[in-house]
């Protein structure tokens, strides 16, 4: 038999006639592609973080009248109508129609998609674009910078009109560069960057269907493989400028659990606007985002932080695993008599897991408010992970620890709400983490803010009131219900939040 011409051009590659070389060449093949792959998977997922991630702000002594609590509640009135209550975003707008020459905006979740089924909602995308496009309009000088995530565009599988309509107007719309962060799930994202990234866009046409709305046309298997690395931009931060009495300038920026998301519109989430210092590391976390991911940065114009008469309380950024370094250590400063509340979506990272049972052991009242893990935007979950950590945690409680649940009704209860008390000081985080080895791991970028200060202070009165009235409800308003209406105690179910919170292999 003749050779091949590529047998002739390059002899390694000569198959015998019974085929064992080329067996052996391609043994060798294989092992090195699968060593490629360990290597690549081991790298991203310890590789260094692009600067000013993960990061721990100074804590900025301010007044309490610089800091202001706001909230959207859900619940069903007696007629069995859901109804909502928002402040949040009506408090958004306020601050864009404000602003006097600048507006940064970081969201995970910017488009009016609905899932499946959700017919009561507010078109919270749409109120913000028209209120970002109108400031432009009336002041195109204005800077005005929008980060998100790609999820928004399906990972460049889908068109978002919304967004396109802000870059028209000239303001400024950054997609985050994803790969730039570690990887949370490595047994598949090390595959993805070896391979199947480089799968063309297209490839075999729109045949799948569009998960995040079912009224749009279908996206093609590019979106799913991407969408399986499990990883965000996942913050929800707003900044902007203002002017006051004297002319000078300032800024605030309010943090929150809330997305300009139509199909998340009926969520329970929290937000603080802090008005005085803060600002400065937001725009420098921010800058980090839109500088790793090829964008140009632009910072606002002379800020002025006025002299505070009564520095009487203490703010500070938290992004990543920053702000699992400090929940746990304000966890641990708590003893017998001292209290913990806590309102969250997702719980399942280990390490807090274990804060609480010790905190539980030392005599420390807990109370726990979690989302049942049943809604996800028309489609139904299966109480994973919040189900199996809360069933976990009162089999381990001493009789300190209490959980109810959110009483929802297609909706999600998205707070990610903590409360810390200890004698007479109170210290509080919320902002868009959900407590998971990947929102705090350092995978996803997340933004935090911690306040700290004296009990009887009008802000931790209002903070501890919406929790109070969510645990215990309000009137004819039902926001929570008892542990018993989804108790979980399969073990198939627990072995599945350990291995996906273990593994990365899962959407929390």
């Amino acid at each position: 038999m003749k050779d091949s011409l590529l047998e002739q051009a390059f002899p390694m590659f000569h198959w015998s006639l019974n085929g064992v070389q080329y067996k052996y060449m391609r043994k060798k093949i294989l092992l090195g592609l699968c060593i490629l792959i360990f290597l690549v998977g081991v790298y991203h997922v310890y590789k260094p973080l692009p600067p000013q991630i993960d990061m721990t702000g100074p804590e900025h002594r301010i007044s309490s009248q610089d800091v202001h609590f706001f909230s959207d509640r859900t619940y069903v009135d007696p007629s069995g109508e859901r109804r909502s209550e928002q402040q949040i975003f009506d408090e958004i707008f306020r601050m864009v129609r404000d602003a006097h020459s600048y507006v940064l905006i970081d969201m995970f979740l910017f488009n009016d998609f609905l899932g499946t089924g959700t017919t009561s909602y507010r078109g919270l995308s749409g109120e913000l674009i028209d209120t970002l496009v109108l400031k432009k309009q009336s002041n195109p000088d204005m800077v005005m910078q929008i980060i998100t995530d790609p999820l928004n565009s399906l990972y460049g599988e889908y068109n978002s009109e919304q967004l396109t309509s802000l870059s028209q107007v000239g303001i400024t719309v950054t997609e985050t560069k994803l790969t730039a962060l570690r990887d949370s799930n490595p047994l598949y994202s090390a595959l993805w960057r070896t391979l199947i990234r480089w799968i063309p866009f297209g490839i075999a046409g729109d045949i799948l269907p569009n998960l995040l709305d079912e009224r749009r046309e279908g996206v093609g298997i590019h979106a799913y493989l991407t969408m399986l690395n499990f990883k965000a931009n996942h913050r929800k931060v707003i900044a902007t400028d203002y002017l006051r009495e004297d002319g000078s300038a300032g800024m605030s920026v309010l943090l929150t659990s809330a997305n300009p998301h139509d199909g998340s519109s009926a969520h329970t989430n929290t937000a603080l606007r802090i008005d005085a210092r803060l600002w400065s590391d937001v725009v420098l976390s921010e800058k980090a985002v839109v500088t790793f991911s090829g964008g140009t940065f632009k910072e606002p114009a002379q800020i002025t932080d006025m002299p505070v008469a009564e520095n009487d309380i203490s703010v500070q950024l938290l992004t990543e695993k920053s702000i699992k370094q400090l929940i746990i250590q304000e966890l641990e400063k708590l003893n017998t008599g001292d209290s913990f509340d806590m309102a969250m979506f997702y719980f399942s990272d280990r390490d807090i897991v274990d804060a609480l049972k010790e905190a539980d052991e030392n005599g420390v009242n807990v109370r726990l408010i979690l989302d049942p893990n049943k809604d996800a935007f028309g489609r139904e979950k299966g109480g994973v992970p919040n189900r199996q950590v809360a069933h976990e945690l009162l089999s381990h409680s001493k009789g300190n620890t209490s959980i109810r649940w959110c009483d929802t009704h297609g909706e999600q209860c998205h707070t990610k709400l903590l409360i810390f008390k200890k004698g007479d000081t109170r210290t509080v985080i919320q902002g868009s983490a959900n407590l998971t080895r990947r929102n705090i791991g350092n995978y996803n970028l997340e933004a935090d803010v911690m306040v700290r200060g004296a009990s009887g202070d009008l802000l931790f009165g209002q903070i501890e009131t919406f929790f109070d009235t969510s645990w215990g409800n309000e009137g004819d308003r039902v926001y929570t219900t008892d542990y018993a209406t989804y108790q979980d105690t399969s073990a198939s179910k627990k072995l599945l939040y350990r291995f996906g919170e273990f593994t990365g292999i899962s959407s929390y």
